[in-house]
């Protein structure tokens, strides 16, 4: 899902609403009847010999030209995001356009008539939108997330690196797996369709990190769930992003951020 290259802000409040620990997205993109949220529409990992940047664990580069055999004129244009990149001098991240999309899974053998492992040409383009509304939702929690060590300090935190790990459940995805299994009238036993592990700078007057000094690095995890259509008949998507359990720090901004609700209301806010 988190496809970023390390080379106009996209709105997320498109039909997002929030629900207990996850971020409920509706997805801005009309999906056909054959149309698949099992797995995540972006490949994952290195691309046939090319350098990999380990800034996101993506080919170094990708050509944005036309395949040959290619019908349709996919726009080479990317999108630069609303995430604000870690490394010093960057700007913010870009998201890859259409047609490095569409060369991407033609190498990764996704486009494929001979297989029957196809995507549609005209589908590539609302892949990348989902794909890039999602990301910005992601974004949008982790600042929800770092919003009052960014009141501490003036200072917004960066996403410095990332990894898709779309084959490896988190700890968090497993007991929910347990707990679908023991209460499925409770608990869904469909397991998030990819995983991310998104690595934050944060500003920490304290930090003695020499390659980031005054920030200090948070991992967060991110599972991406399918959701259920909506009463539009779109499909949603549920994201569930928290700091990793690492440290004491990450436990306690964890225990805080899902008790202060309860005691909020129960003890009344002020």
């Amino acid at each position: 899902m988190g496809w970023f290259w390390a080379s106009s802000s996209v709105s997320t409040s498109q039909g997002g609403v929030m629900k207990g620990d996850e971020n409920v997205s509706t997805c801005p993109v009309r999906y056909g009847k054959s149309s698949d949220r099992s797995e995540c529409p972006v490949m994952h990992g290195s691309e046939g010999g090319n350098e990999v940047n380990p800034l996101n664990n993506m080919p170094a580069f990708i050509s944005a030209k036309r395949q040959p055999g290619q019908k349709l004129n996919l726009p080479t244009d990317r999108t630069v995001s609303s995430i604000p990149k870690g490394e010093d001098g960057e700007m913010n991240w870009e998201y890859p356009s259409p047609q490095q999309m569409y060369n991407a899974m033609v190498r990764k053998g996704k486009i494929d008539p001979n297989t029957g492992e196809e995507i549609p040409e005209d589908a590539v383009e609302s892949m990348v939108f989902v794909h890039n509304f999602l990301n910005e939702g992601c974004w949008q929690e982790v600042l929800q997330w770092e919003q009052p060590y960014t009141e501490q300090t003036n200072v917004s935190p960066k996403l410095l690196k990332f990894m898709g790990k779309p084959n490896e459940l988190s700890p968090r995805a497993r007991f929910y797996q347990v707990l679908g299994r023991i209460f499925p009238q409770h608990f869904s036993r469909e397991p998030p369709f990819d995983r991310h592990d998104w690595t934050v700078l944060r500003a920490d007057p304290m930090s003695a990190d020499p390659e980031f000094p005054g920030f200090r690095k948070v991992r967060y995890v991110i599972d991406f769930y399918g959701g259920p259509d909506d009463e539009d008949g779109l499909p949603t998507f549920n994201l569930d992003v928290r700091p990793a359990l690492d440290n004491f720090s990450n436990a306690k901004d964890r225990f805080v951020h899902y008790t202060k609700p309860i005691f909020d209301d129960y003890f009344g806010k002020k």
